[in-house]
């Protein structure tokens, strides 16, 4: 028999998880349907960081030496697999366009009523979810050993607080040693972004989220999306039956093109490969998250141990891990933390961004289709932007009057 629902959301990592709830809180009878468990995607392995001062977007290297850097392919923050080169060349070239200072600056200000409300609609479900315990304060902060690379920084900082209104604070190395002191001494100083929250387990958060939607009468499907059709409303085929529902929500982050593409939509999206390692602190305490800014990588502390988490790894979504960047990470962690313990999990983890040129989510209706919707492309900021585009979409499919102008998130806008 076939189970009929007002709304299926495909997808449930976090914001798929949110799109889900904010549609229950407005009385639609919802479905979340994915191919595996709950939150065990792109969502489960990420720094932990909800990030409301980043509303300036990580920008394509527009320096020559830069370039040259990252060509030789020896980075952490930064690797590549050549197969994966051609099928880049176009979103890459757009993605460089839209680097240029003046047009991110205004792509900064389309984002930033997203992070403006970010850290409040997360507590709006953490509260309902009884997670606020995995709410911390403290922000996060880069460290620096060179004083040329962190007065740049500063300057930078600087220039993002007048034109963008984003707090922070500049350390020496004696703040550096006073905010974590089992650092190594080599520290020239650093920036502090005291607004975001950490979050010690983004797993647990993701899942605190999806009890409280079951717990309030929601069902979790697990099934292929590509099985969606139209016939007088969306159909799906699930491992407990075929299901129906007037709306279909696509929130399926890396492989949202799966779908789309049977919906007749392209877009130049592309994937960052993204490893995370888990190691013990041994005698050490870190108390909030550290970006080594000039080596690429962040260790934040987490119940499974010391996250070491790399930068970005341009491959194809589905080849095989590829986790060098791990292993050119762990001696510069070690030395910047000398405490930290021997690894705790088997092998690193791996997942992928969901990546748009623009560096803008698409989030709104389907061109060309009736009652489909969008919510992909986060990049880096699924975790942190989730409540917020469950909100936006949740209200855009109720009709309601919007608190964002939405131009700035169409699918169209590509063309």
């Amino acid at each position: 028999m076939t189970r009929n629902f007002d709304v299926v959301v495909l997808g449930a990592g976090i914001v798929g998880v949110c799109v889900a709830l904010h549609l229950q809180m407005r009385g639609r009878h919802t479905a979340l349907l994915d191919r595996s468990q709950p939150g065990m995607g792109t969502s489960f392995g990420n720094a932990g960081l909800i990030q409301n001062e980043a509303v300036m977007p990580y920008l394509f290297p527009r320096s020559i030496a830069d370039v040259l850097r990252y060509a030789r392919n020896r980075s952490i923050d930064a690797a590549y697999q050549p197969s994966a080169l051609p099928g880049l060349a176009a979103p890459f070239y757009r993605y460089w366009r839209n680097s240029h200072p003046d047009r991110a600056l205004a792509i900064a200000r389309y984002r930033a009523p997203l992070f403006d409300r970010c850290i409040a609609d997360h507590r709006e479900l953490a509260e309902a979810a009884g997670a606020m315990d995995l709410m911390r304060a403290g922000g996060w902060s880069k460290i620096f050993r060179s004083q040329a690379r962190l007065d740049s920084a500063i300057a930078e900082a600087e220039l993002e607080a007048q034109q963008l209104g984003i707090p922070f604070v500049a350390m020496d190395a004696a703040a550096v040693a006073d905010h974590e002191p089992d650092l190594a001494r080599d520290l020239v100083g650093g920036i502090h972004w005291p607004g975001p929250l950490s979050v010690p387990d983004p797993y647990a958060l993701t899942k605190a989220y999806v009890d409280l939607f079951e717990r309030n009468g929601g069902s979790v499907l697990q099934g292929d999306a590509r099985s969606l059709t139209c016939d007088s409303g969306w159909r799906l085929v699930t491992d407990a039956g075929p299901m129906a529902a007037a709306d279909v929500v696509v929130a399926l982050g890396p492989w949202s093109p799966v779908v789309t593409q049977i919906l007749g939509y392209s877009a130049p999206f592309f994937v960052k490969r993204g490893y995370h390692r888990h190691f013990a602190p041994g005698e050490g305490r870190l108390g909030r998250p550290i970006l080594d800014a000039e080596n690429g990588y962040i260790l934040a502390p987490m119940r499974q141990g010391i996250r070491l988490t790399t930068g970005a790894e341009f491959a194809h979504r589905d080849a095989p891990p590829h986790p060098v960047q791990i292993a050119r990470a762990l001696p510069k962690a070690r030395h910047l933390f000398p405490k930290l313990g021997e690894p705790v999990d088997p092998k690193a983890w791996m997942g992928s961004r969901p990546c748009l040129p623009d560096m803008l989510p698409v989030i709104g209706p389907a061109p060309g289709q009736r009652r489909a919707w969008f919510a992909f492309g986060h990049a880096h900021h699924g975790l942190t932007l989730g409540p917020t585009t469950g909100k936006i979409l949740a209200d855009m499919i109720e009709g309601k009057e919007l608190e964002i102008d939405p131009v700035p998130f169409r699918a169209d806008r590509f063309g």
